[in-house]
């Protein structure tokens, strides 16, 4: 067109190069442009620990195509924490009735037990050892229900452990009896800080764990160590195969044992493994096959560790 408008070979050149340098130099602004943006999202993404909250930080750009994958992503987020609160609401909800129906069972699992404890003959003693047994998983539901919101149900203050293990111990007694179980109570004159009713489920889902799996012996000790009382809990039991020990405190986690026996629910040492890292206590377990379990709960000594944590 410059042709035929008569514009020499020059200016036609002249053109050419300004139109192309022009349209390099918009290109550029907008790379960079589009370059900058993007880092810039890419970096607090790598920075953030919850990526949902991506929409949140991210600024509304200033190109159209980005304008509109904004829009999209702020539409996208709002479903989703829609979808979340309508969850989050229902999971509650399941929550309270959970909790409502275990206090209601409470009353006719006592009413058995009294029953059975006025009317003793082979058959209540039975029954009254199923009883138990349902009790005690009744008790392992409750806290699964309320594992979600712990800080709600939870005070330490000074208790005996002597005490603990003894109530404990008092409440399984018919079961240790049956079983002709062999206790020996070591050296547990000492004042722990902890959440007594915490401690004490978790001392019953360790001794439910020894009574399951034929133990004979049953040997509880404290110690003094550091800054710490070292509570150990030793059964005779048939003991965990070497390549389950890392994960019985897994959630759901049941083992061989479990498969063999049949009455795990690989719930019980998980919720003792977060009831104790809660109250800021250390758990820990070995064993050996054929030869038996110890399980060791750390207390510390000085109150002011769970300030320090918090």
């Amino acid at each position: 067109m410059l042709s035929v408008y008569g514009i020499s070979d020059y200016g036609i050149g002249f053109v050419c190069i300004a139109m192309v340098l022009v349209d390099s130099g918009l290109l550029a602004v907008e790379y960079f442009q589009k370059h900058m943006y993007y880092h810039k999202i890419l970096k607090i993404s790598e920075a953030l620990d919850k990526q949902t909250l991506m929409s949140e930080l991210i600024e509304e750009p200033s190109f159209e195509e980005g304008k509109i994958w904004w829009l999209l992503l702020q539409r996208a987020n709002k479903s989703m924490n829609d979808e979340i609160a309508t969850y989050r609401i229902l999971q509650e909800e399941y929550k309270t009735y959970i909790e409502a129906w275990i206090h209601e069972i409470k009353t006719p699992i006592a009413s058995t037990r009294l029953m059975c404890e006025n009317h003793k003959n082979d058959f209540t003693k039975v029954l009254g050892n199923e009883v138990s047994k349902i009790d005690s998983f009744v008790e392992q539901a409750l806290f699964y229900a309320r594992s979600t919101s712990l800080e709600k149900d939870y005070v330490i203050k000074e208790i005996s452990l002597n005490d603990l293990v003894r109530g404990t111990i008092k409440k399984h007694a018919r079961l240790l009896i049956e079983k002709k179980i062999i206790l020996q109570l070591e050296q547990l004159d000492y004042k722990v800080f902890a959440d007594s009713k915490w401690v004490d489920f978790i001392l019953g889902q360790l001794l439910s764990n020894s009574i399951k799996y034929d133990t004979t012996t049953l040997k509880c000790e404290a110690v003094e160590k550091d800054e710490q009382i070292l509570l150990t809990i030793a059964d005779n039991g048939v003991g965990i195969p070497i390549q389950d020990i890392g994960r019985v405190f897994n959630k759901g986690f049941t083992g061989e044992n479990g498969r063999i026996y049949g009455k795990s629910t690989g719930i019980g040492l998980y919720l003792c493994k977060k009831l104790c890292d809660k109250m800021h206590l250390g758990i820990s377990l070995v064993s050996e096959q054929g030869v038996g379990t110890t399980v060791t709960l750390v207390f510390p000594k000085d109150k002011r560790i769970f300030f320090e944590e918090e």
